[in-house]
Formats: structure tokens, C-alpha cells, sequence
């Protein structure tokens, strides 16, 4: 028996069109050809793989088992083909091939899971390439251009390549399991008790913070590399630390977890931005992309953050602490970072001290 031949596009396309449309005349109105052209191409794509692919002994062409398997790799064939013709042409308009993203930890995963959603469906055929970080790690993804784009929190001596905008924040608590001494402690707790406890610290995977802690008060604390290992580690009970509200709501609701009144203050906003390389152009899937986290901001998502929004004038402030309410911090530090100010229903922020190690 001789080897299948090549089939043609064309070929495969007409048989698809048998099949979806119920058969060769109706078929042949689908493309606009005759019934007896489209009978012709069937049967020289039967020539061609050696193999009877419809059983014509009935009124209605019928697949035979054979040509239910073929079936379903024409399909393949004609939307890869599809596929490629869709980005050539996008490539053609201007449009990336790929889009790189790196997000701080701490940005709501339900948001990014939402903007990527509308991404795919907006850019079908530009892919995505994307990373977590923590920290300074995400500032340097974006200046090495490893990642276009990132969503980052404020970093103190930011390099002047990289252009940032305000899109919104993240509200922080302190948090401990219940079974945790801190957790024993009826009314405020003192800032002199917290630091006697082991406290759980996301490390910095970079080099742009080198020698420098982000709310850390401990005097004992373990360094961490991801948030999830940090929230096992709460639940366990092995320390107390700060964390995203959302990330650990379910937990507070549960009794897994529970928010510690520090005398200092019970929440904190943690401020957020999108950042990029100034000395390039994003191109227009970066830049669709770009937009839908900076809505956040004005989108009222979860809160109304358009009511709260930071003054364009304070993102150049040099802050020591992350604090929400006077610029004058304890122990004469410099005024506080740029970040909306308190939400309804949230407490005054806690400082997040940054010490040298």
C-alpha cells in the first residue's frame, strides 16, 4: 500500500465544510462553488490519504470511523493555519508577538486574574509571559527589560529610567494564629511585646534594597522567600506578620487567623504602581494592558478608590516610614510615602519602618 499523499488546505477545508454544513450541496453554497467541484475535492483528499472518509451509500454523506479521526485533525490544521494568518497579520499592524508582566505579590490575584481574562479575549494572539515578585525584585525585572511591565510597590531610590503611576493599594494587617501568644493579649498591643516575638519577613530577591528592612519590628524574624509560605507558616503559628487583607479574609472569617490590635495601628495601606522603562515605547497590547491596572484606581473595585486618590505632586517624597496621617513620623523620620488616603471602615495605618539591616 503506497504512503498517504500531501492534502491541500483548500482540501481540508472543503471536507470540514461537508461536515459542519450537513453535506456537499450545502457545502458548496457555504463557499460559493459548485456542488460537483466540492464533490471532486473530496475525492481527490480521499486519493490523496489513501482512505474513504465519507460513506456516500446514504441520502446524507455519512463520516466513516476513519474519517471521524481525520476529522478532528483538519480541524487542528485549519485553526493553527487561522491562527498564524492572525498574528502575521497583527505583526504586520504594529501589534507584539508577546507581552512580559511581572506583579508584586501582594496585588489581589481575583484583579489579575480578571485583567488577563479580558487580555486574552482583547489580544488573542499575543502571548504572555508573566512573573511574581516581591519587592525590589519586580522593579528590577522591569530595569533589566527582562518584563515591559510591572505592578510594584513604592521603592525607596527608584532609578530615574523607570516611570511609575498610581494604581491604588493594598490594605495590610497584622496577623497571627489564634493560638499564638500575641493572639492572647486582650486590648492593644504594645510595640515593646511585638518585637519580643518572632516576626515572618518577605525577603527581597533583589539587589535595590540591600541592607534595608520594610516593616520589619522584631527583634528575631525569619526571611521568607514567597507569600505563601509565609501564610503557612502564620497558620502554624510559628510567628506573627503582616499580610494582604484579602489573601487572608478567609482565614480571619474561619478563626485560622486572627487580626492583632497593635497599638500602632491595626491595618496599613500598602501603595501600588505601575512601572515601566521610560527610554521605550510600549507598544499597543503593553499599553491596553498598562491601562486596565491603572482604572483600577478610579474602577471601585471593592472600595471607592477615585475618593482616595493620591496627589500626583507627593510620588517624589523620600519616606522612611509607609504611614497614613501626619508627615512628621516618631523619632524625626522624613515625611510619609505617596498612597491614597484611608479607606472608610480602616483603621489608622501602622508605620512600616525602614531600618538598615
Amino acid at each position: 500500500m503506497r504512503d498517504p499523499g500531501l492534502p491541500s488546505l483548500d482540501q481540508l477545508r472543503v471536507f470540514i465544510a461537508v461536515i459542519d454544513h450537513g453535506g456537499f450541496a450545502h457545502a458548496a453554497r457555504a463557499l460559493h462553488r459548485t456542488q460537483s467541484v466540492i464533490s471532486y475535492t473530496i475525492a481527490n483528499l480521499e486519493e490523496q490519504l489513501n482512505i474513504e472518509l465519507l460513506d456516500r451509500s446514504k441520502r446524507k454523506p455519512v463520516l466513516t470511523e476513519a474519517g471521524k479521526a481525520l476529522l478532528a485533525d483538519a480541524r487542528a490544521v485549519s485553526l493553527k493555519v487561522d491562527g498564524m494568518r492572525a498574528r502575521a497579520k497583527a505583526l504586520s499592524s504594529g501589534l507584539e508577538a508577546e507581552v512580559s508582566l511581572v506583579v508584586d505579590v501582594m496585588f489581589s490575584t481575583c484583579k489579575l486574574v480578571r485583567i488577563l481574562h479580558a487580555f486574552q479575549k482583547e489580544f488573542p494572539t499575543v502571548s504572555m509571559r508573566l512573573r511574581t515578585e516581591a519587592l525590589g525584585a519586580v522593579t528590577q525585572l522591569v530595569m533589566e527589560n527582562t518584563c515591559k511591565i510591572g505592578v510594584s510597590g513604592w521603592m525607596p531610590g527608584t532609578p530615574d529610567t523607570i516611570e511609575r503611576q498610581s494604581c491604588g493599594y493594598v490594605t495590610m494587617v497584622p496577623v497571627a494564629s489564634p493560638d499564638h501568644p500575641l493572639a492572647q493579649i486582650k486590648g492593644k498591643i504594645p510595640s515593646a511585646v511585638l518585637r519580643e516575638h518572632t516576626q515572618l519577613v518577605l525577603t527581597d530577591r533583589s539587589t535595590l534594597t540591600k541592607g534595608q528592612d520594610f516593616g520589619v519590628m522584631a527583634l528575631r524574624d525569619w526571611r521568607l522567600g514567597d507569600l505563601s509560605s509565609k501564610h503557612a507558616l502564620l497558620r502554624s503559628g510559628i510567628g506573627w506578620g503582616n499580610m494582604p487583607v484579602e489573601f487572608v479574609q478567609w482565614d480571619l472569617d474561619a478563626g485560622r487567623l486572627v487580626q492583632l490590635d497593635v497599638s500602632e495601628g491595626s491595618s496599613f495601606s500598602f501603595p501600588l504602581y505601575v512601572i515601566r522603562r521610560g527610554d521605550e515605547e510600549p507598544g499597543p497590547a503593553t499599553r491596553w494592558l498598562m491601562q486596565q491596572f491603572l482604572d483600577l484606581e478610579y474602577a471601585g473595585h471593592d472600595i471607592d478608590l477615585a475618593a482616595h486618590a493620591m496627589p500626583h505632586h507627593a510620588q517624589e517624597a523620600p519616606p522612611h516610614f509607609y504611614r497614613l496621617g501626619s508627615d512628621a513620623q516618631p523619632g524625626g523620620h522624613g515625611p510619609r510615602p505617596p498612597m491614597a488616603d484611608t479607606p472608610p471602615g480602616i483603621a489608622a495605618p501602622a508605620p512600616i519602618a525602614l531600618r538598615q539591616r
